[in-house]
């Protein structure tokens, strides 16, 4: 579970909002963190496997919207592994992590692992927040003819630059002067959960306009292809549209625990005592959420494979075949053969007659692609539907 408050334990005079939480019933709530995480962990790996019966597609372009899903997958995996190390230790040393609680304690391996692990899922899940957003912004641009591969990097240095920037400023005024001898005050709290929440609330606000454009301008895209408007290309544009709408949908069920339960302990946080009976529903409630986070954050990598290419079932292909195979597009700048959900290929080997009045066609057909990717039933609508598809 991602959430700011992991980070305020590590002082040992937390304020008593956070020591509500992480002392209620700890051990049923790193067990739960452990099985959500390793639930979704299998079962995004096994999403992303290569699945027996799929015949490798080949790719006109590699393309940096698949790529950045990958990236989200990634990001959600290294997370979840986190958060299972994380409530293991928990679990299996107590005596270890009572130490995080001693003032002016000699022993500074319990602080270092509890700032560590925290910091790492921060680093993790807010990274794959950035990565949400440059696909919003990617799936725009795609289809605005101003996407490519050379805005990859582009997206790498935005993602991991403004996640590692954030997370060591919160961090770094979080524990000022010292992790052992931390300021108790909002002042320094705030900032801190600032830099947490900030990428997660840019999502929530920015993804759902830029994905709201993208369908307008794809519908534009259909319209102008071939000067109709058909039920196969209106039903791809609706297939778009709900696949933006399952990806936002995922991230609001996953998330929306997270801003609740972050209101009620900051609320609980202004109250001079927070034991007081008038505040016992807030208290219950912010208990409620905070278990509640413990499943549905780990589970948001599975289900957004889900979102981004439906279920791909379980029938794993492990044999060695001479072909790309999804991690390797992180790193190649060609097309190869894939097992993985991909956009689907166009034959690009058409006489040379038709070249030119194919090219916006091709274009159009190959942003549309890397949108619906992962959806056969759109794949095959749009290549029946294209010029190219029907010049052969």
């Amino acid at each position: 579970m991602a959430s700011p408050r992991l980070e305020t334990y590590c002082c040992p005079n937390r304020d008593a909002a956070t020591q509500l939480v992480m002392d209620f019933q700890p051990e049923v709530f790193c067990g739960v963190c452990i099985g959500s995480a390793s639930i979704s962990l299998i079962l995004t790996i096994l999403q992303l496997l290569p699945k027996k019966g799929q015949s490798p597609r080949k790719m006109p372009k590699a393309s940096s919207s698949s790529t950045i899903l990958l990236l989200i997958s990634i990001c959600d995996i290294l997370g979840g592994l986190g958060m299972i190390f994380r409530s293991s230790v928990w679990l299996g040393f107590p005596g270890f992590i009572a130490n995080i609680s001693v003032v002016n304690g000699t022993d500074v391996w319990p602080s270092t692992f509890c700032v560590g692990s925290a910091m790492w899922i921060q680093l993790l899940y807010s990274a794959g927040f950035w990565w949400l957003f440059c696909y919003a912004v990617d799936s725009y641009l795609v289809v605005r003819r101003s996407a490519g591969l050379s805005t990859i990097v582009l997206y790498h240095m935005m993602t991991w630059g403004l996640a590692v920037m954030l997370c060591v400023e919160g961090i770094a005024l979080l524990y000022y002067p010292s992790l052992s001898s931390c300021e108790n005050g909002l002042e320094h709290a705030i900032p801190h959960y600032i830099t947490t929440y900030a990428p997660l609330l840019l999502v929530l606000v920015a993804n759902p306009i830029l994905f709201r454009r993208t369908v307008s301008a794809v519908a534009s895209l259909l319209k102008g292809r071939q000067g109709i408007y058909t039920e196969n290309e209106r039903r791809l544009g609706t297939e778009i549209q709900m696949r933006f709408f399952k990806i936002m949908l995922v991230f609001v069920i996953c998330w929306s625990s997270n801003i609740i339960n972050e209101t009620l302990l900051f609320y609980l946080e202004m109250q001079p005592d927070i034991n007081e009976m008038p505040l016992k529903n807030i208290r219950t409630a912010a208990l409620i959420t905070w278990i509640i986070m413990g499943v549905l954050n780990p589970m948001q990598g599975f289900l957004f494979t889900l979102a981004f290419y439906g279920w791909t079932g379980w029938r794993v292909d492990l044999k060695w075949r001479k072909r790309e195979i999804p991690w390797e597009s992180l790193s190649s700048s060609t097309a190869g053969e894939n097992a993985y959900p991909a956009p689907v290929n166009y034959q690009s080997n058409i006489h040379d007659s038709k070249k030119i009045s194919t090219t916006d066609s091709q274009q159009t057909d190959e942003a549309i692609s890397m949108l619906s990717e992962g959806n056969t039933s759109s794949d095959e609508r749009l290549t029946r539907s294209s010029p190219i598809y029907q010049g052969w």
